[in-house]
């Protein structure tokens, strides 16, 4: 009987270089979206009501799994299946990422077209998420999806760090043209995984498979596989359970502006504070899942995660600050850093289980239905976060994110019992 590897061995694999890369490289665009531009549209003075509504760009996350049999299906003519569209998909953003920063926002044209750009931005993030989770699942054994999962999604937060960090402090000295052009620079590294580092999947499909078979046969397979009941159980999870964590940070970075704070204090403090609490917790978190399994962590990393939104709250209360020392600092360094621990530790899990109710042979098509019912609230519901926090104020805001958390939680008695399969 061969040996278990050893835990060494599993932690510093080839596989889980490899998922450093996806998740940096897919971290990095949807970030810029979602954090980087809502900033620079609040430098520009764009009104709160107007980036809730802005957060409709990110709608194409939420649709993916339209066109992912596309993927699943055609192969282009260079690198393979997988490495070709990665390639395709990274080239086009590395493009429209560059284009941000020369269209002036003040005019209502100009809005119109930043958000043209960004919906176009996040068709070609949504495609490379696409391959990037397929590929990932197909180089990964399940036993090696917990970690390197984790990995992947601590690389993802990681990520964040150049839009939310060096971008926000190149753009108190440098016009934001010059901060954009060098932000889009940083998905060389995911190119050069794709032409150099990755090894197109060895998966034994079905021959001649036609692109009705694509676009059917992966619902059809994934509902008679769990049962109609189970699926949609499964499905109504997956909805819910990062909806309070989406709407908590729909417009974080905008709420850090309103307390008080200065851009490069955001990305000195409020970005490099949550580095180290993400990382170890991350690490921690994929060792613990190889431990005690999935389902148990989607309880204990989901229980974190909603107790930490109420750091927001806590901080919302305090503020807004007319002066910023050591106390405020403080602040936010703990409820930033107690927020990445809950949302590295819940979405490694949340990742992981998505991934392990997979068949291989349909991967792609229903890792882009998953992954787009889980981006949905973020697409829809956080369009009205502008306006509940005009309503509620930032205080009551995030109460009300707490609660919409709960759900989620309840859904596991039937989906991932305690119990029940690692």
């Amino acid at each position: 009987m061969p040996s278990q590897p050893s835990l060494f061995s599993q932690i510093f694999s080839r596989n889980m270089l490899i998922c450093i890369f996806t998740g940096f490289s897919s971290g990095l665009p949807f970030y810029i979206i979602t954090g980087l531009l809502p900033v620079w549209l609040r430098s520009e003075k764009v009104d709160l009501e107007t980036l809730g509504y802005f957060t409709a760009v990110t709608l194409p996350f939420s649709w993916k799994f339209i066109w992912a049999p596309l993927l699943d299906r055609y192969v282009p003519p260079f690198l393979g299946r997988r490495r070709g569209w990665m390639l395709i998909s990274q080239g086009c953003l590395i493009l429209s990422l560059a284009l941000f920063g020369i269209i002036d926002p003040q005019t209502h044209f100009g809005l119109t077209l930043i958000a043209a750009l960004a919906v176009l931005t996040s068709f070609f993030a949504a495609n490379q998420d696409i391959v990037l989770d397929a590929y990932r699942r197909e180089i990964l054994s399940d036993n090696e999806l917990g970690l390197g999962n984790s990995i992947h999604v601590n690389a993802y937060r990681v990520a964040g760090l150049v839009p939310g960090s060096l971008s926000l402090i190149l753009a108190d000295y440098l016009p934001w043209q010059t901060v954009f052009i060098l932000t889009a620079m940083f998905m060389l590294p995911g190119i050069l995984m794709t032409l150099f580092l990755s090894r197109e999947p060895q998966i034994a499909l079905k021959s001649q498979r036609t692109l009705s078979d694509n676009l059917i046969e992966p619902f059809k397979e994934f509902f008679g596989r769990k049962g109609v009941l189970s699926a949609l159980a499964i499905l109504a999870f997956i909805f819910l359970y990062k909806l309070g964590d989406s709407m908590a940070t729909a417009l974080i970075s905008p709420f850090y502006l309103d307390m008080g704070y200065s851009k490069t204090q955001i990305g000195l403090v409020a970005k490099n504070a949550s580095l180290w609490p993400m990382i170890i917790a991350g690490i921690l978190g994929g060792i613990i899942m190889l431990r005690i399994g999935i389902n148990r962590a989607l309880w204990l990393f989901g229980a974190v995660q909603i107790i930490t939104i109420l750091g927001f709250a806590w901080l919302a209360a305090q503020g807004p600050f007319e002066r910023i020392e050591s106390y405020e600092i403080i602040a936010l360094t703990l409820v930033i850093a107690a927020e990445y621990i809950g949302v590295g530790l819940g979405t490694s899990a949340f990742v992981a289980f998505m991934a392990r109710e997979t068949n291989p042979q349909y991967t792609a098509t229903q890792l882009a239905l998953f992954t787009s019912l889980s981006a949905l609230p973020r697409a829809t519901l956080n369009t009205q976060a502008g306006n509940l926090i005009n309503y509620f104020g930032y205080y009551d805001y995030f109460w009300l994110c707490f609660f919409l958390a709960i759900p989620g939680m309840l859904c596991l008695f039937w989906i991932a019992p305690w119990n029940g399969e690692k």
